[in-house]
């Protein structure tokens, strides 16, 4: 076997790191939070905590997998799966390196925008079926934010679109071999920023769980491997997103030729997770009113500015290149 995009060496490779990526995220996380609040963090199980996620991942499968008698059945179980396969398959369109992906999709960015969206059916159902009041607000919260901030984020792409003429991840990435996109589409760069943190429900977004104000959420019924797939998809959506930004803003995998272009994208992208784990150490949460009003009033008339404007200077340019033609 070889690597080349599509090759089985090359699926293999991408799910079982993308899952594993994940799961380590916790310790990361936990570690990471310890460090910028001066606190040591998990370091007992194993050397330097490491297998604190093992201890938890047993835990879990130990424990009683439970299904509410007033709940939904099929759709409580359903729920969980949901979000871990919808966003498994955004992985498939993403180019890691040179000869390093699942498939070469011309609509690689529509793919990922449909993904998105199909995971908000998995919070709505989770909220729904678990005949819960709490789980049902979290639900409702969880629906609005993830389709409002849909919409800013997929006009914020719309600008890298413009600039690279396809919706090919891959060719998208060798457009930026002059120039990153992240400098001619800085505010795209920050909407799309934004809005993946609100579509992960990472802090200061996560609103759909709140702790101290409706439990725990729409995962509110949720115990054992239902509510660990829950978790581990929300790390999932942080590399995700982190991945995202990679390939749209920074260049994907292009970087100097003293380390491997695979290097380059692991290194990206993990200051991505490193900012995602920094603004839980550093931000408070906004009010459910103040996260939509922000989204609806500023983010989208930006967002639309953005892209009348990317489309007028290529317009321009184009008309120009025509005219001296």
């Amino acid at each position: 076997m070889t690597w080349q995009v599509g090759s089985a060496l090359s699926i293999g490779t991408i799910l079982f790191t993308v899952i594993i990526v994940a799961a380590m995220l916790i310790w990361v996380e936990r570690r990471l939070l310890a460090l910028w609040q001066e606190r040591l963090g998990p370091n007992r199980v194993g050397p330097f905590g490491l297998l604190q996620v093992v201890a938890d991942m047993i835990k879990i499968f130990s424990k009683e997998d439970w299904v509410p008698p007033f709940a939904d059945k099929l759709s409580f179980v359903l729920a969980p799966p949901i979000i871990m396969v919808v966003i498994l398959m955004s992985f498939t369109v993403i180019p890691f390196a040179p000869d390093v992906g699942v498939i070469d999709s011309d609509i690689g960015v529509l793919f990922v925008l449909a993904m998105a969206s199909l995971g908000a059916y998995s919070v709505m159902l989770g909220g729904l079926a678990s005949n819960n009041k709490y789980a049902l607000l979290g639900s409702l919260r969880a629906a609005a934010q993830m389709i409002s901030y849909e919409v800013f984020m997929g006009i914020s792409l719309l600008g890298v679109v413009v600039l690279a003429g396809s919706f090919n991840l891959r060719e998208i990435v060798l457009a930026q071999a002059d120039v990153w996109f992240i400098v001619p589409q800085f505010i795209g760069f920050l909407i799309f920023l934004i809005a993946g943190i609100a579509e992960s429900h990472r802090l200061p977004f996560d609103i759909p769980e709140a702790e101290q104000e409706i439990v725990a959420g729409y995962h509110t019924e949720y115990s054992g491997i239902k509510f660990g797939m829950f978790f581990v998809g929300e790390y999932l959506g942080v590399v995700l997103i982190s991945s995202l930004l990679v390939v749209l803003f920074l260049g994907g995998w292009m970087g100097p030729a003293f380390l491997p272009p695979i290097v380059w994208f692991v290194l990206k992208a993990a200051v991505f997770i490193a900012f995602f784990v920094l603004l839980r150490a550093a931000m408070p949460r906004p009010r459910y009113d103040q996260l939509m009003s922000y989204g609806w009033l500023f983010l989208l008339p930006l967002s639309l500015l953005n892209l009348l404007v990317t489309a007028a200077i290529v317009l321009a340019q184009h008309g120009a290149t025509s005219g001296g033609v």
